[in-house]
């Protein structure tokens, strides 16, 4: 009885040490911004109103036109699904607010997905076709870890561009923390794509 104790007291203290440790990453990566230049701009999908990006999702690509507009890479990716009662996907409503600030409609490659891995695998048939490999990715500080993990495991080489200004920073930052740091570590240990289909066929 001892020994079971003892060894469901160590393998809790494993697991708390394991996601703090996972925190401190996702923390630390949120607050690095690459200098390096890459083949494309990889820009992660949010909700977007009736054809309007929404505040989070304009802040994203506000900030790929600043990467853009210096020069940092040639091409723009942008990526999201259609929610209930959408008439675009955030993808295509990304796009057309790339345009309108002039980004040519030749150089913007649009995605889809619901969740961080569907976002990348819906554009790497694309990037393949362009021999794109390198990225930055540009999302939201606590989700930058995640989108850069994923990115890895797709076979690209990202590059941290994290937004700094999202809205999304004033309004009860720890759950988006507590949230990432769980996908982190339940997706290192199953894989990204498994986590996407556990939580699609959960909530989807």
């Amino acid at each position: 009885m001892k020994l079971v104790m003892r060894l469901a007291v160590a393998l809790t203290l494993a697991l708390v040490l394991y996601f703090a440790v996972t925190f401190v990453q996702i923390w630390w990566r949120g607050h690095q911004h690459s200098s390096a230049s890459a083949q494309a701009i990889l820009v992660f999908g949010t909700t977007e109103d009736n054809g309007t990006p929404s505040a989070e999702l304009r802040a994203r690509l506000d900030q790929a036109l600043t990467l853009y507009r210096h020069h940092r890479a040639p091409w723009v990716v942008v990526t999201g699904g259609k929610r209930p009662g959408d008439a675009q996907t955030e993808g295509q409503v990304s796009a057309i607010y790339l345009e309108d600030h002039g980004v040519a409609r030749s150089k913007i490659l649009v995605g889809s997905g619901v969740d961080t891995w569907q976002n990348v695998s819906s554009v790497m048939n694309r990037l393949r076709h362009y021999h794109i490999t390198t990225v930055l990715t540009v999302t939201d500080p606590f989700h930058e870890f995640r989108a850069m993990a994923v990115a890895t495991a797709e076979g690209l080489r990202p590059y941290p561009s994290p937004v700094g200004n999202s809205p999304t920073v004033k309004y009860q930052l720890w759950r988006y923390y507590l949230k990432e740091t769980l996908a982190v570590g339940v997706g290192r240990i199953v894989g990204y794509q498994r986590l996407s289909e556990w939580t699609t066929s959960a909530f989807g």
